[in-house]
């Protein structure tokens, strides 16, 4: 088995304003799609990723600018293509795809950090995102 090689801090800045543009195109896809949903489970679900999903843009904030690197102002164009699916349940299964994008983004890179500190927070957000997952996928099969 080999080793990964550790990634510069060019490449882990790069990684984390991608992850972070990511990051505000999913929980604006969120926020809006919990705006249109009728109170109950669906909606409490969306708000509860919406949340996450700010959670994660604010840890990515804080470790771009401890690791010295400045922070993309833009916002994956991930928001546009989600908001083009007109009906919630299919949206939220798009989103569901954009958090198994993260999450093997973030298990390639995870075994290249050399940051303790970021390491943790990095894991914390795969498992997050695993997590929410797995909640809308109970969602989409009720």
């Amino acid at each position: 088995m080999s080793i990964a090689a550790r990634a510069e801090t060019s490449d882990i800045l790069d990684f984390l304003n991608e992850l972070l543009e990511a990051e505000r195109a999913g929980a604006r896809v969120a926020l809006e799609s919990a705006r249109q949903a009728a109170p109950g489970a669906l909606a409490d679900l969306l708000q509860g990723i919406r949340h996450d999903e700010a959670r994660w843009c604010a840890m990515l904030l804080k470790q771009i600018d401890r690791l010295g690197g400045d922070a993309s102002p833009r916002m994956g164009d991930f928001h546009a293509r989600a908001m083009e699916i007109e009906d919630l349940e299919a949206r939220l299964a798009f989103l569901n795809r954009g958090q198994g994008w993260v999450v093997r983004k973030l298990r390639e890179m995870l075994p290249r950090i050399p940051d303790d500190a970021l390491y943790v927070d990095l894991a914390h957000m795969l498992s997050s995102h695993v997590a929410n997952i797995t909640l809308t996928n109970s969602a989409i099969a009720r």
